[in-house]
């Protein structure tokens, strides 16, 4: 039986990653100390869904540890074998890394070091899937030649029809500091790859969601704005007339492709992972959509000043990953992934009452 690591495994992608290889038969460690509740105070809290895995899996092991912390990683890493190691944990808010910038660093490029020189010297066979972000890119997507519709920004040339490719420049522009820690895990998952022939991958995901997401203000841009219809709260839209763009995917989508290329791993790729054209939606046509699924109108406020390095318009260009793992595609359309979302949302607050 084959024994699988996910770091982050309550949250969002790792918990759908545990689902996934769970029911494939795999024994699956899953690492997480509920950062999350930290950073984004009680909504953001995940021991909801640790218990929901811990009760539903008996091939899951749950194992509180701090990435951050080097040696405990090197000891609980020397302790385990894995065939595989899926790193999902990181801290992935633009404002919260500039109040916390130890904690933002810390957490995604020292903690992803630790992890990544801890598989060099115990396992370097094993394969290691990074969850990057489109953030790496930083705000140089807003300098394309964009156009204003009347719903959405898009972009004015033909070459980026479908969307941003893997070769889109990374350097000088700006990242929040947020996109420079992640740059910094990329830049390193990539090296760790390339220098010790380590087969790993760098998935800079779009807007990653899903049913299983604890979205807040600060970070889950979907989950967070159907929380907010099924609740009658104030969302607040900042800057770009609402209009900024972002191509949403399921997180089971993101799952389905890392079994891909665990079947059949490269050295140091990097892959732009999101809904692609197909799923994108910009805030203003999201609210529509909730509120035909809904039947709830959408309570807003809009805030004339957007978020320090925020895209207008991101969508991920999926040709080469497409080209890579032919037998991948998006299977989760935006109105199915919107309803299971809204569903999830409906189902927590009935058990909470």
């Amino acid at each position: 039986m084959k024994t699988m690591l996910v770091t982050g495994s309550s949250g969002l992608i790792g918990s759908e990653v545990v689902k996934k290889f769970c029911e494939e038969g795999w024994n699956v460690i899953g690492v997480d100390n509920n950062m999350r509740s930290d950073f984004f105070g009680e909504g953001g809290d995940t021991r909801w869904n640790q218990k929901r895995l811990e009760s539903t899996y008996t091939n899951f092991k749950h194992t509180e540890l701090d990435i951050r912390n080097r040696k405990d990683v090197l000891n609980f890493m020397e302790s385990i074998s894995p065939d595989a190691i899926v790193h999902t944990a990181a801290q992935p808010s633009h404002d919260l890394a500039a109040s916390r910038p130890f904690d933002d660093f810390d957490t995604n490029a020292v903690g992803t070091l630790n992890l990544l020189e801890s598989t060099r010297r115990f396992f370097p066979e094993t394969v290691f899937v990074h969850l990057s972000t489109n953030k790496v890119y930083g705000d140089a997507p807003n300098y394309l030649n964009l156009k204003e519709e009347e719903t959405r920004w898009e972009y004015a040339d033909v070459a980026y029809k479908n969307g941003i490719k893997e070769s889109f420049t990374i350097d000088q522009s700006k990242h929040s500091l947020f996109g420079a820690s992640k740059v910094a895990a990329d830049v390193m998952v990539q090296e760790y790859g390339r220098y010790f022939n380590i087969p790993t991958c760098c998935l800079r995901g779009g807007c990653l969601t899903g049913p299983n997401h604890s979205g807040v203000e600060l970070h889950g841009f979907l989950s967070y704005l159907i929380r907010c219809n099924l609740e009658g709260k104030l969302y607040k839209i900042f800057g770009y007339k609402g209009k900024q763009v972002r191509d949403n995917i399921h997180s089971y989508d993101v799952t389905r492709f890392i079994e891909e290329f665990i079947k059949a791993p490269r050295v140091a790729e990097v892959y732009n992972i999101g809904g692609g054209r197909d799923n994108s939606t910009s805030i203003l046509e999201a609210f529509k959509l909730i509120e035909g699924i809904s039947g709830k109108p959408m309570q807003y406020e809009y805030v004339d000043k957007n978020r320090e390095g925020d895209h207008m318009c991101y969508i991920s260009d999926l040709s080469k990953i497409k080209d890579h793992y032919p037998n991948w595609d998006i299977t989760k359309n935006l109105k199915t992934t919107f309803e299971e979302i809204y569903q999830s949302w409906e189902s927590r607050f009935s058990l909470a009452k």
